[in-house]
């Protein structure tokens, strides 16, 4: 069954503890779940303002298992390619090989993961993004040094000689496409391997030597010769900066330290107008079949599987609507470009929240436009507003 509610709620029903966590934590402050894809321990979640939702749309989610070969997926990377404002970006997770003789390995997962980003349609060729950020347990460690010097390095601070025995580094001096992938100082204590519960580096029989292996990459799309000869004044703006890169020691509950990245992402939208625009017509009230009334941009193609979901504001996902309405079984009139559909909120709890409009797109598999906020006034609110008088609360 080709539908999208259906699917949205299927994905509900196996909601991972991380996901239900951070949209607890990051509702408050207007972020949505835009996306996830898991496989096995490995999960990206992708989460937005909401006043971005209608220029985010979600191309493809990808797991590619490189474990076992190639059939397991303890090891392997997870993607999101979405177009943001009209640009592609796609986002990558992986874990690769672990041990320090285990470096050609390592280095072949990261090619056959890039290599895998195969896309259906006019999607082009993940090279041809205009950026695609990289992190996870990349596993790369410390060549030559003694576990002793390490250590003690560490202690010092002193990690310049420890980066230059970093395999990723010295693959990075190697491999012409790895050097295209950027990466900020590594000016944080090595994140790997810690005693769990604590901040002591591995003191088990193993002793495993400290290494970075939890790394954030990132790379922008490769401009022509030819534009780079003569920049057109009318190319579209497109940069990345990275405004910090560090590791978190607070945390023990792993024998890894987590690495979080900030960017400042600037660009030019290539996208700026909602390919759908919605209004609530009238006094929305909690008794009637309420009207809706919403335009198409000429490009954009619905489908009998489009609905608009009501929300109220502070959503966590796309399936936390209130109600929703499919838009062509609900339809009251089109004419000059306009259509409308009724929505009934009679089962609507009375609350002083409020509320907006979402128009999700099956094909496209995102929201593609959104209402400003408004109210729904009680029952008894019908009766303080005069006929012909009635406004959207906006």
């Amino acid at each position: 069954m080709n539908c999208g509610i259906m699917s949205l709620l299927s994905d509900t029903a196996f909601e991972d503890p991380w996901s239900s966590f951070f949209m607890d934590v990051l509702s408050p402050l207007s972020f949505i779940k835009v996306s996830c894809v898991r496989m096995q321990g490995l999960l990206l979640l992708v989460f937005a303002k909401h006043q971005h939702l209608p220029f985010i749309q979600i191309l493809s989610t990808k797991s590619t298992p490189t474990g076992f070969f190639g059939y397991w997926g303890n090891k392997g990377g997870v993607n999101i390619c979405m177009k943001l404002y009209g640009y592609y970006i796609s986002i990558i997770n992986c874990h690769l090989p672990p041990h320090l003789g285990n470096n050609d390995q390592r280095l072949e997962h990261f090619d056959r993961i890039l290599e895998m980003q195969n896309f259906e349609g006019d999607i082009p060729n993940i090279l041809d993004h205009d950026l695609i950020i990289w992190f996870g347990d990349m596993n790369f460690r410390i060549e030559d040094f003694g576990l002793r010097f390490v250590r003690e390095s560490i202690k010092k601070q002193s990690y310049r000689e420890l980066w230059e025995k970093d395999q990723l580094s010295i693959a990075k001096k190697h491999d012409p496409l790895l050097r295209e992938f950027q990466e900020g100082p590594l000016l944080f204590p090595p994140t790997y391997k810690f005693d769990r519960n604590s901040n002591n580096y591995d003191t088990s029989e193993k002793k495993r030597k400290p290494a970075w292996t939890d790394r954030i990459l990132w790379r922008l799309k490769r401009q022509s010769q030819a534009s780079l000869c003569t920049p057109s004044p009318l190319a579209p703006h497109f940069s990345i900066s990275l405004r910090s890169y560090v590791s978190h020691m607070m945390y023990c509950i792993s024998d890894h330290k987590p690495v979080t990245g900030t960017f400042d992402l600037e660009m030019k939208p290539l996208l700026s107008t909602p390919l759908i625009s919605l209004i609530p017509e009238g006094l929305w009230t909690m008794e009637n079949d309420m009207v809706i009334s919403y335009s198409l941009a000429p490009d954009f193609l619905s489908s009998p599987w489009d609905w608009i979901g009501l929300y109220k504001v502070g959503l966590r996902h796309i399936n936390d609507y209130v109600t929703y309405v499919w838009v062509g079984d609900n339809q009251v009139s089109i004419n000059d470009g306009l259509n409308q559909v009724y929505i009934n909120t009679s089962n609507i709890p009375e609350t002083e929240d409020q509320f907006l409009l979402c128009y999700y797109s099956n094909s496209l598999r995102s929201v593609v436009g959104m209402s400003k906020p408004f109210q729904i006034c009680p029952q008894s609110c019908r009766k303080d507003n005069k006929r012909g008088e009635s406004h959207p609360q906006i």
